[in-house]
């Protein structure tokens, strides 16, 4: 392993000084992508998105289909991180590899999504979280808050923010600490959840059905469920198997970084694609109750149709295993969000070093623990803020407002990796590699990563419902898509504060190994 001297010597190289401590090792920028990626999240709280779009293929097939595009953009990314070991990867890319503009670009939809994921996966653990407790206490179920589920996830995901924003401001030992352990809280609990799955449950679906199943409870026709409605339901995967670049943003604080942060981003991919494939398919054998499971009415189903903790409930009722899986996910929601929070303080960090985020002087400065202390808090702040639409909801009773800031977190953060990856396959033998390549691969492996990415990134903007579309008869402003609102409006501000200021001033990422 190269030493730390080694590792100072090619960030000099890359124009910075050793600010942060690095005291990461291999194993530690591994567990923080695999964290985010976290099987416990994306697999339970996007579940309902695929149930309802598309039904069990979705998920049976869409899955393993969908993470060999996600693996295949992460060997991109990881000859990339290889080359440029820095904090702020994804856009320190773009710049050395397309110019300031392109680094501009790609910094700010990276910055985002790794905000609205953030934000995303905390509210998705407060639900769980409330769901919980709900469980184990009718009193608290319908008096706190008035019994408001709405406003009681709301609150606990304020404590939650809270909670991984004091752990997140004590040093990078200590996370690193809490993402190994992380690591095998996820492994030995999806392990659990699958015996629980197998073993308890008296009655399993068969096989045929897991396969050939189709389901759309999206509202669309059935005749749009190949080309519309089935694709919709890849947000599962996609959104599950996201935020690996945290490997990259972790660089700066990992030992022999060339090679650690290039590993850590495809295998945090290869292994969560694997292990999330056992946990969704021990939930499809577990979905026997169809008819409750799809159903909306609270009296009926109180957990939400095609959710997957209808899915827990129907199989195992509302006993000790329901509650043990419940703790298990929750649990592993909390060291996702954690995850997440120091991935987006280093983005934040790294982004305003170089003086393209308002208020940079005070994000880049760096506490006596060596941790970016004012890009957590203010990630953090923005994480709740950007959450407030989860006050509202639809008809249905979900929060479908909120799913914006999911949708805006998958394509924020593929269109970052987009960019660089384009200006990589641009480059051809021009760009020089580091110690991992994919040598003559990233010809076509560039191509496929980037025509993934500018799909999905449509299919993510389009109406999630019919009732979100505003020529339809029963179109409802709270079952509106705001992602496309959001996406190209964020665009559009930065392309006029590009064209009327920053391109006047803002050179790219700037050197401070030469500063004293």
């Amino acid at each position: 392993m190269p030493n730390r001297t080694d590792d100072e010597r090619r960030l000099a190289e890359l124009g910075y000084k050793q600010e942060l401590n690095r005291s990461w090792s291999g194993f530690s920028n591994f567990a923080i992508s695999f964290s985010i990626i976290s099987i416990l999240a994306g697999c339970f709280t996007t579940f309902a998105q695929a149930w309802n779009n598309g039904g069990p293929i979705a998920i049976s097939i869409g899955w393993p289909l969908i993470s060999v595009f996600i693996l295949i953009i992460g060997f991109c990314m990881s000859e990339l991180a290889s080359a440029y070991p820095t904090s702020g990867g994804i856009y320190w890319w773009a710049s050395k590899l397309g110019g300031a503009k392109a680094g501009f670009y790609t910094g700010w939809l990276n910055l985002i999504g790794l905000l609205a994921v953030t934000a995303s996966i905390g509210y998705f653990a407060a639900v769980f979280l409330n769901t919980l407790i709900g469980s184990i206490s009718q009193n608290y179920a319908t008096t706190f808050m008035s019994g408001n589920y709405l406003n009681q996830q709301f609150v606990l995901f304020i404590l939650i923010m809270v909670l991984v924003t004091v752990i997140n401001i004590f040093g990078g030992h200590l996370l690193a600490i809490i993402n190994n352990v992380s690591v095998w809280w996820h492994v030995f609990g999806a392990a659990a959840i699958v015996g629980i799955l197998i073993f308890a449950p008296s009655n399993h679906q068969t096989l045929e059905w897991v396969y050939t199943t189709q389901i759309n409870n999206s509202g669309f026709s059935q005749s749009s469920y190949w080309v519309y409605v089935l694709p919709l339901g890849f947000l599962l995967t996609q959104y599950t198997i996201t935020g690996f670049d945290a490997s990259a943003h972790l660089s700066e604080e990992t030992h022999g970084a060339h090679m650690a942060a290039a590993r850590g981003i495809w295998q945090s991919i290869f292994y969560s694609a694997i292990g999330g494939y056992f946990l969704l398919m021990a939930l499809l054998f577990a979905a026997t109750n169809t008819d409750v499971i799809n159903s909306f009415d609270p009296a009926v189903n109180p957990y939400g149709g095609g959710s997957a903790i209808a899915i827990l409930f129907t199989a195992l009722g509302n006993g000790a295993l329901f509650k043990l899986i419940l703790v298990i996910t929750t649990a592993g929601q909390i060291f996702c969000v954690n995850a997440s929070l120091t991935s987006c303080s280093r983005m934040m960090y790294a982004f305003s070093r170089d003086g393209a985020v308002p208020g940079g002087n005070i994000w880049k400065k760096v506490n006596k623990h060596r941790v970016p202390l004012n890009a957590v808090l203010v990630s953090s702040l923005i994480g709740v803020i950007i959450t407030l639409p989860a006050l509202w909801k639809t008809s249905s009773g979900a929060p479908t407002a909120f799913y914006a800031v999911v949708s805006i977190a998958v394509i924020g953060l593929y269109l970052a990796f987009l960019i660089p990856i384009y200006l990589r396959w641009k480059m051809a033998d021009k760009f020089t590699p580091g110690q991992w390549t994919l040598g003559s691969k990233y010809k076509w492996m560039n191509v496929v990563a980037v025509i993934e990415i500018a799909i999905i990134s449509v299919y993510f903007i389009l109406p999630f419902t019919p009732t979100g579309i505003p020529w339809h008869k029963d179109f409802n402003w709270t079952a509106v898509n705001y992602a496309p609102i959001l996406t190209f409006g964020a665009l559009i501000i930065l392309w006029i504060w590009w064209h009327l200021s920053v391109k006047n001033w803002f050179k790219g990422p700037i050197r401070n190994i030469d500063q004293p």
